[in-house]
């Protein structure tokens, strides 16, 4: 068992984020398919995706442990919610954090070799994982990625309205279930190890999750001990998640909504959940940046999408009529 300890300083710092991030969700992604999950909630996802990862997902894979401690791709590529960025990410980590991300693996036997080229820097292991990560993300998560968030930012929206209402404690109790438990001040986590953590003011980031299995994880820097860790908690149990959400771009209800707002504005608008700055719209969706001002200025006049200022960037973020639109629950025609 983990038992994390808070001190009345941890518990001020403790904050809620909407995402571990696109690549640690795409290898989660993948290990759900892996593993042959029988959840109903995925079974539609399942179905699309089946077939199309063949022969691309071998590197992501071999990083999947045979036991024990499982490799922290939110460590090694970000939280970012891009995919070029988490690439980036991952291919300029340093040698010392993969080194310690890896180096405890227990990998299969048949990946052992592979696995060590990592650990000690070789470039073209390196360049196959993020090549797989590409691929994976393209058929498995990238069609749903939009709605994804979506879900995501309404689960931190609920985190965040019971801290308002109750507090960080009160939060922290209504995630207890079988694998974790609130007894004040120490949050205890199911685990295979015994092992004390004290935050020791540093606080916690609790992070929904969309596709990890059934296991609260602990995720910690390990070149950064005084950066805040984080709670990834998964969000979606047995048929507890709306199946619509699978619904990707050949889809009737996503043809219907680029017909009714613009293939390019129906893009900006599912790129805006749970933030998106200008920049990153442009890159995202290959236009230019005037362009990507230009429909969110016109989303935001129709007051589907919100833009506030940090520092000298701005961000976009979908409201929750953007999301009704968006779920087609409030259509505009």
């Amino acid at each position: 068992m983990k038992r994390i300890h808070f001190t009345a300083e941890d518990l001020a710092r403790t904050r809620v984020v909407t995402t571990i991030g696109v690549a640690a969700e795409t290898f989660d992604s993948v290990r759900r398919l892996k593993a042959r999950d029988a959840s109903p909630a995925f079974r539609r996802w399942r179905v699309s995706v089946r077939g199309g990862l063949d022969g691309q997902v071998h590197p992501l894979t071999a990083l999947m442990p045979l036991n024990g401690q499982l490799v922290d791709l939110m460590s090694l590529a970000g939280d970012t919610a891009s995919i070029d960025e988490a690439v980036d990410n991952l291919l300029t980590a340093p040698r010392a954090l993969m080194r310690l991300e890896l180096e405890n693996i227990d990998f299969h036997p048949a990946h052992r070799s592979w696995a060590q080229n990592l650990v000690d820097g070789k470039g073209e292991a390196r360049l196959q994982v993020a090549a797989a990560l590409r691929a994976c993300y393209s058929t498995a998560v990238a069609p749903y990625w939009s709605s994804v968030r979506s879900h995501l930012s309404r689960v931190r929206a609920a985190y965040a309205g019971t801290m308002a209402d109750g507090g960080v404690e009160q939060l922290l109790t209504t995630l207890c279930g079988p694998s974790i438990r609130w007894r004040p001040p120490v949050l205890e986590l199911a685990h295979t190890g015994d092992e004390d953590i004290h935050l020791n003011g540093r606080g916690l980031v609790i992070a929904p999750t969309m596709f990890s299995q059934q296991q609260i994880g602990f995720l910690q820097a390990p070149l950064d001990p005084g950066r805040p860790p984080v709670l990834a908690v998964p969000t979606v149990i047995d048929t507890s998640l709306d199946t619509a959400l699978w619904q990707h771009a050949g889809d009737p209800v996503t043809h219907s909504l680029d017909q009714l707002l613009g293939r390019t504005r129906a893009a900006v608008l599912r790129a805006s959940v749970g933030g998106c700055g200008t920049l990153e719209l442009a890159g995202r969706l290959d236009i230019s940046p005037p362009a990507a001002s230009y429909h969110a200025t016109v989303l935001r006049n129709a007051r589907l999408i919100t833009t506030r200022r940090e520092g000298k960037a701005v961000v976009h973020t979908v409201t929750s009529l953007g999301i009704a639109v968006l779920e087609q629950r409030y259509p505009l025609a």
